[in-house]
């Protein structure tokens, strides 16, 4: 493939509507470890408060990631991290009104968030995983509303 080849896709003639897409994630670690960021007892500080605040940054910033992906005025990131018998599940819901979607910025938010709890406890373990990285749904737009099958 060429350069020339390259390109955005122009979504000036689109309507606006209502966009919201939410995508998942998991980060593995031993029980042990889990205990720890519950408790708050890493040196880094609380990492489900940063890894937060780093994924609505992250979603925020996508189309300065992403080349080709549109900047959007994001309306909202929500982002739910819950513990598991493994280690913690990221969601992340991204909304937003206008042309194109947001499927790529929840996406990316979790992907952060992920990495942040990586980083922030890789010095009490450096073996955790990050898994099943998804989106889960989406709605909005021409080609309409989408559900993952369980």
């Amino acid at each position: 493939m060429s350069e020339e080849e390259v390109r955005m896709i122009d979504v000036g003639n689109k309507d606006d509507t209502d966009r919201e897409a939410r995508a998942s994630g998991t980060i593995v670690m031993s029980g042990e470890t889990r205990e720890k960021v519950l408790a708050g007892e890493l040196t880094k500080g609380n990492v489900l408060s940063v890894a937060r605040t780093a994924g609505i940054m992250a979603a925020k910033k996508t189309s300065e990631l992403l080349p080709l992906c549109h900047p959007l005025p994001i309306s909202n990131v929500d982002i739910d991290i819950e513990p598991t018998d493994t280690g913690f599940t990221v969601e992340v819901t991204v909304n937003y009104q206008g042309k194109t979607g947001v499927e790529m910025e929840a996406l990316t938010g979790c992907s952060v968030a992920l990495l942040t709890i990586y980083d922030m406890v890789k010095s009490e373990e450096k073996g955790m995983e990050m898994q099943d990285l998804k989106l889960l749904e989406k709605s909005g737009g021409q080609s309409g509303d989408w559900k993952r099958s369980s």
